[in-house]
């Protein structure tokens, strides 16, 4: 190639470069002078970001503080998240949740209905709405936000159990069992069993009961409020051995060793199981030192010296309990049953008819008094007592056959209670 071809191809090539440069350079040079509309757009999302990662690490904050208790900081975090970011929904619920805590219901339903009003389907929201109208002792009203929360997760059964139990209080017990039975994969979760067993029990199904209290044990072995709701259950339905076992496992545990009320149901299990030396062992123990007052362990304990015919022992607790208890049965009862192992049945209808002052619908202390009668050989005013026992207490079959026996002739058995 000639140099002067060389030279005009170099020239014809740079050419466009030139015509380029000339048309681009004001643009280019326009764009130097400042930022522009597009870069602000950029920087106000940038910082929208910004804030929302500050928020959430906030709320995060807040979210622990709230389940470690401390309530002061769970509301000063979670009052800095929502000033960074105030259209979030959990950020509204648990501030609403935080103020539940703290008792503050007024503010926590501000808290709640502005998460309603941001996302109406969270079922959160609906569920602690919920909760504080059940702590405002408006149980029809806590019970449409608990279903409402269920219809939005129909797969949560914290949501059914409370929407249940608010039927049960609005004594809506089928609806509530209905509800319960319904719900998918239910027949799982301890908690809706544990709530059915309770169904049962208002029901007055207490092998049903045992059967719910039962699976929701399985479900849930470390859970001790079912195990207590499983061993009254049993004991309900005389199931005692089994209840004496469970009773006797609760009792291994360091936090439950001291429990005086499970102590008492182990020692009266005990009682049911023909074991009144090991009975009375526990119920010594439980009347000593701040003992002193506790009525059932002096009862507990008069029952097992009775049996255990520890006739001095069955005094001295008797007056301890006519002496704590002056409006109750018990104590002239038990007073009765010491005058007739003394063989002085006089005087042990006497208490039994001071007690009846106190007590006048005790059906079991008209039927102790039946009994008493008919060994003194007055078989008119044993029936007559018989009669009014099964009148206070039709259910209980015992008093009419005592009745009948005593218009045979035929001498009634002392009715044996706890």
């Amino acid at each position: 190639m000639s140099k002067r071809r060389a030279y005009r191809s170099l020239r014809s090539a740079a050419c466009p470069v030139a015509v380029l440069g000339a048309v681009l350079g004001p643009v280019l040079l326009a764009g130097c002078t400042g930022p522009g509309k597009f870069t602000k757009a950029g920087a106000s999302l940038a910082h929208q970001r910004m804030a929302g990662l500050k928020a959430g690490t906030e709320f995060q904050m807040a979210h622990q503080a709230f389940l470690a208790g401390d309530l002061e900081k769970a509301i000063r975090k979670v009052d800095v998240s929502l000033a960074l970011n105030d259209t979030v929904t959990r950020s509204h619920v648990l501030k609403g949740r935080i103020l539940i805590e703290m008792g503050d219901l007024g503010s926590a339903l501000e808290s709640l209905r502005l998460a309603e009003a941001i996302d109406p389907a969270d079922p959160d929201a609906q569920y602690y709405l919920g909760l504080c109208h059940e702590h405002l002792d408006e149980l029809e009203l806590a019970a449409s936000y608990y279903r409402q929360a269920c219809e939005l997760d129909n797969y949560n059964p914290a949501y059914a159990v409370s929407a249940a139990e608010m039927l049960v209080d609005a004594d809506r017990v089928s609806e509530a069992r209905e509800l319960l039975l319904t719900g998918p994969s239910f027949e799982h979760s301890p908690g809706v069993n544990q709530m059915l067993g309770h169904i049962a029990k208002i029901e007055g199904d207490n092998l049903g009961a045992v059967e719910y209290f039962r699976s929701a044990r399985l479900l849930a072995p470390e859970d001790t409020a079912i195990a207590e709701d499983l061993v009254n259950a049993q004991i309900a339905v005389g199931k005692y051995r089994e209840a004496e076992a469970a009773l006797a496992r609760l009792l291994e545990r360091d936090e439950l060793r001291e429990r005086r009320d499970l102590q008492q149901l182990y020692a009266r299990c005990l009682m049911r199981t023909q074991r009144p030396v090991e009975a009375r062992r526990i119920y010594q123990e439980l009347v000593k030192d701040h003992g002193q007052s506790d009525v059932e362990a002096w009862i507990g304990m008069a029952n097992a010296s009775l049996v255990l015919k520890d006739e001095n022992a069955v005094r001295r607790a008797a007056a301890r309990v006519v002496a704590l208890a002056p409006e109750r049965v018990e104590g002239y009862t038990l007073f009765a049953l010491w005058h007739r192992g003394e063989g002085r049945l006089a005087e042990a209808v006497k208490k039994l008819e001071q007690g009846l002052r106190v007590q006048p619908r005790s059906a079991e202390t008209h039927a102790l008094r039946g009994v008493l009668l008919a060994e003194m050989g007055r078989p008119d005013a044993a029936a007559k007592a018989f009669k009014i026992a099964a009148r206070l207490d039709p259910g209980e079959g015992r008093y009419r056959d005592m009745y009948r026996r005593a218009m045979d002739g035929t001498v009634a058995s002392v009715p044996t209670g706890n």
